[in-house]
């Protein structure tokens, strides 16, 4: 007895993949097979690494057990001796402070004051395209404008700093020149062109938080500042640990701006630790020293990233 197959049963069939016949999984047994074929795709990007990132680390890993420089044909073994010598140079803990004083300064402001403003934009005001753009906009400049602008802004005589000191009454300042106070010029530097792109971050995270939280809390009588610390900060939790994260790391890598501002000075007050590491390498001509501070700098900056995954992980 014949049956006839329901309306439909086409639809309910197998796959294409599968009604194949033998043919059919061969070929997939074969592409299953061929592990060669992805990593004919990835060799390009591994040559490339391996040449100008695995490479490179090794290659000072071992310079840093050796006494070479730039002065000396000859380079011989020395083990640890470059390493017993950072530990025990009051320059390197001395730069080393520099960076984590700089870092603890300026990382602060640059998230805090992130979050300010991406609040304002994010609170409707008028003309919304003028303030990203002025906020972000010195981001996009390079370090050698920056520091040019922000070098005639704190001139001793003309400067625009000391100027509106002097008309409000005050004592003109030693901004680059002053060990107390050349630190913070740099920071503040810092902050005014860099804190655009902590900007983008939280912004783009407050645009994308639900509304029906503050709505309802606004419908239960919250006012904005309740419901700005008990809704909305709590939901950006997750991005100023990013922000958090990596200002930190930016900023205990810092070279760029220091160096052309105030090379360091005055009397090493704003050298950091890998502008030392220039200092040494390239006007000691110390590679083998150098390469020993950089190891022992790149160890603190991971046991810097780990301790802030783990405590982002706990708050989670």
């Amino acid at each position: 007895m014949t049956t006839t197959a329901p309306p439909g049963a086409e639809a309910q069939t197998d796959p294409p993949a599968v009604r194949t016949g033998g043919r059919g999984r061969a070929v997939l047994r074969r592409i299953r097979t061929t592990p060669s074929t992805g990593f004919v795709f990835v060799l390009p990007f591994l040559l490339v690494f391996g040449l100008f990132m695995v490479w490179p680390i090794v290659q000072g890993l071992w310079m840093s057990f050796t006494d070479t420089s730039l002065a000396l044909r000859d380079t011989s073994f020395v083990g640890f001796d470059n390493y017993a010598e950072a530990f025990g140079d009051p320059d390197v803990w001395s730069s080393l402070g520099n960076t984590v004083f700089f870092t603890v300064i300026s990382s602060v402001p640059l998230v805090l004051v992130a979050l300010a403003m991406a609040l304002l934009v994010h609170s409707g005001l008028a003309g919304q395209w003028a303030w990203r753009l002025a906020f972000f906009a010195p981001y996009l400049l390079p370090v050698t404008v920056v520091t040019l602008i922000w070098t005639w802004l704190y001139q001793p005589e003309l400067g625009l700093g000391n100027q509106l000191l002097t008309t409000l009454g005050f004592d003109s300042v030693g901004w680059l020149s002053d060990e107390s106070v050349a630190m913070w010029s740099v920071a503040a530097l810092t902050v005014w062109w860099t804190v655009g792109f902590n900007f983008l971050l939280y912004l783009a995270a407050l645009q994308s938080l639900p509304s029906t939280f503050d709505e309802a809390a606004a419908l239960d009588g919250a006012g904005a500042w309740r419901r700005l610390w008990s809704i909305t900060l709590p939901q950006l939790r997750r991005t100023t640990g990013l922000v958090a994260m990596l200002q930190v790391l930016a900023s205990l890598k810092v070279f760029d701006q220091i160096y052309i501002l105030t090379k360091g000075g005055p009397n090493g007050s704003t050298r950091p630790v890998l502008e030392y590491v220039y200092d040494v390498g390239f006007t000691g001509y110390r590679l083998g020293y150098a390469s020993a501070i950089s190891y022992l700098f790149f160890a603190l900056v991971i046991v810097v990233s780990l301790v802030q995954l783990r405590l982002f992980r706990q708050e989670d």
